[in-house]
Parts: structure tokens; C-alpha cells; sequence
């Protein structure tokens, strides 16, 4: 039995362009579609910090100086600030903190609970005291319970300075939800140093 090869017509031709003209379009639109779903999954502000325990566990002989708050456009910073170590016992960058989500903020020692405004809270203890050795005061703020003012921030609902026991300084911060933080020393100013807690905006 033969095959017979039937010659292609005009409408053929035709058929056939069409039909590669869509496959090549469909190919297309293929690195596209892949392009986009990437940029959907792109951390916001490129932030990778995660909303995990942060700690190290130096400790410095500086004493907290101050607390101060600022709004960036993609976290809400909290400043720590220390002043200079007492010479030859510890220096700039030894400050060791650890910062955490906690469901509650309890004060340390009383047990008692610390209302704070916002959706999530977090538990800042730095390795540095809040006094000098016969314990005068190195930073005490008008009111503990609201010790900066984070009014029309967009992450921060309240910060509130529980003081320093055993050596060991407690902060609590009320944030609008449970974010990614990161949490870092810079040297400075003068020849002080500060630990630095951001909380992103948001997620994604």
C-alpha cells in the first residue's frame, strides 16, 4: 500500500502560521508570568530579619544614658543610648542585649504585668545598667510607662523603661503586630555607644 504526500495549499500554510504565531506567544508570556510571581515573593524593603529571638551575651560597664525614638520609611528605630565604659573594664561595641516577643510584659522583680498598647510586644533587655555605682539614676524619664513619645508612628505603640535590676535594664515596647526586628551596636556619639532595635512595617 502507498502513502500519497499531498502537496500544502494556501489555507494550510495559513493554518500552520497561525498556530506557530500562538505557540510563540505562549512562550512569551512564560518568563513574564515567572518575573512577576518573583516580585510578589521579594521581601518588603528587602528586610530578612524574621521575628526570632536576637541576643548577645557581652556586657558592658557603660551606664544607659538615654531612649530615644525614630521614624524611618521602612521600620521604626529605637535608640539605646550609653555613655563611655568605666577605663580598662569594657568598651564601645561589648554592649549585649536580649530582645524577644513575649504574649505579656511583666515588670522584673515585681512579677507584676505591664499593660502596653499595640497588637504584639517585645522585651528588651540590655546588658548595662540604668545607674551609676551607688545607684543615682543615669536615665530615669518623666513617665516610665510612656518614656518616648512614639505618637503617629507607623510600627511603635508604646515604650515603657522598667529599670535596671541586677544589672540588667528592662524595656518594654509595644508594636502594632508581631514584625520582623533586627537589633545591632553602633559606636557613638562621643565615645559612647547605643544598641539599636528596628521593626519593620510590615511583612511583605
Amino acid at each position: 500500500m502507498s502513502t500519497t504526500i499531498r502537496p500544502q495549499g494556501p489555507r494550510a500554510r495559513r493554518v500552520g502560521l497561525v498556530t506557530g504565531l500562538i505557540a510563540a506567544v505562549a512562550l512569551s508570556l512564560v518568563p513574564a508570568a515567572v518575573s512577576s510571581s518573583a516580585s510578589a515573593a521579594a521581601p518588603y524593603c528587602g528586610i530578612t530579619w524574621g521575628s526570632r529571638t536576637k541576643q548577645d551575651n557581652d556586657h558592658t560597664t557603660a551606664r544607659i544614658t538615654n531612649l530615644r525614638a525614630g521614624r524611618h520609611e521602612c521600620f521604626d528605630r529605637l535608640v539605646v543610648d550609653l555613655g563611655v565604659p568605666i577605663s580598662g573594664l569594657s568598651g564601645p561595641q561589648d554592649e549585649g542585649f536580649n530582645v524577644y516577643y513575649v504574649d505579656s510584659f511583666v515588670d522584673d522583680p515585681s512579677g507584676e504585668p505591664v499593660p502596653l498598647a499595640g497588637g504584639a510586644f517585645i522585651e528588651i533587655i540590655v546588658n548595662a545598667a540604668a545607674h551609676d555605682d551607688n545607684f543615682n539614676p543615669t536615665y530615669r524619664p518623666a513617665d516610665r510607662d510612656r518614656a518616648v513619645n512614639v505618637d503617629g508612628f507607623s510600627t511603635f505603640r508604646q515604650v515603657a523603661f522598667r529599670g535596671t535590676h541586677e544589672g540588667l535594664t528592662q524595656i518594654g515596647l509595644g508594636v502594632r503586630a508581631r514584625l520582623p526586628f533586627r537589633v545591632f551596636v553602633l559606636d557613638g556619639p562621643g565615645g559612647g555607644s547605643r544598641v539599636v532595635i528596628d521593626v519593620a512595617h510590615r511583612w511583605s
